[in-house]
């Protein structure tokens, strides 16, 4: 599994679990709060209807009342109200009024008068002087059914001679709790998509940052030039970036002092073989021109092997180069003469073929573009049988100019055995880094200019 899936999933399952959590706090108070809401508006309905009636109850007057009238009316009007989406087309608000043993002597309802009700909570403990409610279920086991009671003292003087209930049942109250418990919900829905919305980007900003790490890690391991990837707002992944950076150029250090360790062997092979031959023919008695001439190369060989030399630091930093240093407008055709005569000792096996060079400029410095193309000849003179032609050409148009070292008689077999040496491990050599980038940087700054 991704680390970025599991990112999300954890985020995912801590975000749900808080979030069902919640919406289950807050779901479970909304039906009390209701309630008690409630509650307190009966507790003022019952005390305001108390005073109303005590002066018609303690006459004794209390069934012919206006009062008695007007409760007979209201249970019958229509409010005809909408309250916050919910229709109203009846009242639900019941009263009723005991005397001072419990006995009902007025129901708004009609259905209790004469019961006695002094046992119950509301009534039993209003007549002692405490607050009296209760809420009880009109179908056993229904717990939508159950009614509100709150009861208010009725007085003469400071005897308490009377009892006004007034009850309303819990159930009208229920849309307006399922309202609310939508409401909840929905939102929370909306909050937990959002959650998980920011937690995928979370999660995607975070594996994309181990995704580049991990695309730089690789690139380093492939040995591959790679910028060390920055970080936006994110402080500790940019710290391991430069630590991987710190270590890429560790390990490249020791990397380097491995290489050119052989390959300063393999360089220095090049100009050796070249004192040699001249050498060997220096022994075999020349006239003073030819004696001349390869002396001439030894001492070319000689230099060149100090300025491989001198410049083997410069190269261990091939690698690192992102352009060229303090170049120069350089005739690449004088460059591939002076190869060709300080190779001349080794080609003698081969025939070499050219034109007459066109007047080519290139931009690039002297030592790396003459390294670059003497690696080309040197590996055509190793793969190229005796007697065999080896053709140089040199071609521009535009801005392009381009150099080409083939076999007419085999055009693959130099550039197959090339590669395939190169496949073999001298790759890692002096010959191919310098190679490989000297190319890079005549295609990206061939410049060209006809006189």
């Amino acid at each position: 599994m991704r680390f970025s899936l599991r990112i999300f999933l954890g985020y995912f399952l801590l975000v749900a679990l808080l979030a069902l959590l919640l919406l289950r706090l807050v779901g479970d108070e909304i039906k009390p709060a209701v309630r008690q809401s409630t509650e307190e508006v009966l507790i003022d309905t019952a005390n305001l209807l108390a005073e109303a009636v005590q002066a018609d109850f303690v006459a004794g007057q209390l069934s012919d009342s206006r009062f008695a009238a007007a409760l007979q009316t209201f249970a019958a009007r229509d409010p005809a109200a909408e309250v916050w989406g919910v229709k109203r087309d009846r009242t639900f608000l019941r009263v009723t009024i005991t005397d001072a043993r419990g006995r009902v002597v007025l129901d708004s309802t009609g259905q209790d008068v004469g019961k006695d009700y002094s046992q119950w909570r509301d009534v039993y403990l209003t007549l002692r002087g405490q607050y009296g409610a209760r809420s009880t279920r009109a179908v056993p086991g229904d717990e939508l059914s159950t009614i509100m009671h709150v009861a208010a003292p009725i007085r003469d003087g400071t005897q308490i001679v009377g009892v006004l209930t007034v009850a309303r049942p819990n159930w009208a109250m229920q849309p307006y709790i399922e309202r609310s418990e939508g409401k909840l919900w929905r939102a929370g829905a909306i909050l937990l998509v959002a959650g998980l919305l920011l937690g995928a980007g979370f999660s995607w900003w975070l594996s994309r940052g181990i995704t580049r790490l991990t695309d730089f890690a690789h690139a380093v391991g492939a040995g591959k030039s790679a910028d060390i990837p920055r970080f936006v707002a994110n402080r500790e992944l940019t710290t391991l970036a430069q630590a991987l950076g710190e270590m890429r150029e560790k390990l490249e250090g020791k990397a380097y002092v491995e290489n050119y360790v052989h390959a300063l062997t393999h360089e220095l092979k090049s100009p050796l073989a070249g004192i040699r031959a001249s050498a060997e023919l220096l022994d075999d008695g020349l006239d003073a021109e030819d004696h001349a001439r390869f002396v001439g190369h030894i001492r070319a060989e000689t230099a060149r092997m100090q300025q491989i030399v001198d410049y083997l630091l410069q190269l261990a930093t091939l690698e690192a180069r992102r352009s060229l240093h303090e170049p120069q407008a350089l005739v690449l055709g004088e460059l591939v003469d002076g190869v060709l005569q300080a190779l001349a000792p080794q080609s003698g096996h081969c025939v070499i073929e050219h034109a007459p060079w066109p007047d080519a400029l290139v931009l690039g410095e002297r030592f790396l573009l003459e390294q670059a193309i003497r690696n080309l000849l040197q590996n055509a003179l190793d793969f190229t049988p005796a007697r065999e032609r080896i053709r140089i050409g040199i071609t521009h148009e535009g801005n392009v100019v381009q150099l080409t070292i083939f076999n007419p008689d085999y055009p693959l077999a130099i550039s197959q055995a090339f590669e395939a040496s190169l496949r073999q491990g001298s790759g890692s050599s002096l010959r191919h880094q310098a190679g490989a980038f000297l190319m890079d940087s005549i295609s990206n700054n061939l410049h060209e200019s006809a006189t």
